[in-house]
């Protein structure tokens, strides 16, 4: 039995109710700590948690910003909304954090934002954006996915003429600096977008750290790879993980079981605000105990 993949640990900052200072002060202390390999922002308009309209930042804004100040750390926004951005737009701009941060993207993506939450849904709204059903949002996310890679790796301009897109004379550049093109992390637990993460995804991310729901969205995944002929080991399982400042004995626990249920791309969420010198309490403390398992 070939040995599984030593387990890969990032943390997430959601970019809200926070200063932009502050999470650039992590991210600089991250990328000096081996042990913490990657690191994220979550992408909403608008709070989903505390004072409903405190700051939020548009994430692959802020991004950029962050891969510009960083050299060694992969970096990505857990996940991307679909329904935020035309699918064209989103490859030019991802394209172009990939030129910034020197190769260092991890292109998360998903359906869209939590439609049942309140404070989620109202950012469409606020923002004159069209909120379409579910089957629509995966579908689109499906032919997002195929139209992302084509103008990341095509060498000439090409049509599409899907059920959601229609673009003529399509065509990226620059290029991404990876080849053939950056990861691409799926997010989401519903059967359809996990069909689209056996067809398309290098990375899945199972949102929320519920290891029972995880283990059973893994071993679907799993299923849909089989049905198109796919090894289900080619797609590399995220899992975020809440990370408590008070009881990382905790954290420790939740690590450790998503580990041995197979989940070898952990995501730490830092709630705010951040301790000083958190990125090296956050080796210290959980990532060097849980490493080796």
């Amino acid at each position: 039995m070939p040995h599984a993949p030593r387990p890969r640990f990032g943390i997430m900052t959601a970019p809200s109710q926070v200063d932009y200072h502050d999470v650039l002060r992590v991210w600089r202390e991250a990328d000096t700590v081996p042990e913490i390999e990657h690191a994220w922002l979550f992408d909403h308009l608008m709070p989903i948690g505390g004072d409903p309209y405190g700051p939020t930042y548009e994430s692959w804004t802020l991004l950029s910003a962050l891969a510009a100040h960083t050299r060694r750390l992969r970096l990505g926004v857990l996940v991307t909304s679909n329904r935020f951005r035309p699918p064209a737009m989103l490859a030019k701009i991802a394209a172009t954090v990939d030129i910034v941060s020197d190769g260092r993207l991890e292109f998360g993506i998903g359906a869209g934002s939590r439609p049942g939450h309140p404070l989620a849904r109202r950012e469409y709204e606020a923002h004159g954006l069209p909120f379409h059903d579910s089957a629509h949002a995966v579908g689109s996310l499906a032919e997002a996915c195929m139209v992302i890679r084509r103008l990341w790796t095509e060498d000439e301009p090409f049509d599409v003429d899907g059920t959601y897109l229609h673009l003529t004379g399509a065509f990226g550049n620059p290029k991404p600096v990876q080849r053939p093109h950056p990861p691409i992390l799926i997010g989401g637990r519903s059967s359809p977008t996990l069909r689209v993460a056996a067809e398309h995804a290098d990375l899945w991310n199972v949102p929320g750290g519920d290891i029972d729901d995880a283990v059973r969205g893994s071993a679907l995944l799993d299923q849909y790879c089989a049905e198109i002929g796919r090894d289900p080991a080619s797609i590399t399982r995220s899992i975020p993980l809440p990370v408590s400042y008070e009881q990382p004995g905790t954290t420790r626990e939740a690590i450790g079981n998503a580990i041995d249920a197979g989940f070898r791309h952990i995501v730490l969420g830092l709630p705010a605000p951040y301790p000083a010198d958190v990125a090296q309490w956050v080796a210290d403390e959980l990532i060097s105990t849980s490493a080796s398992r």
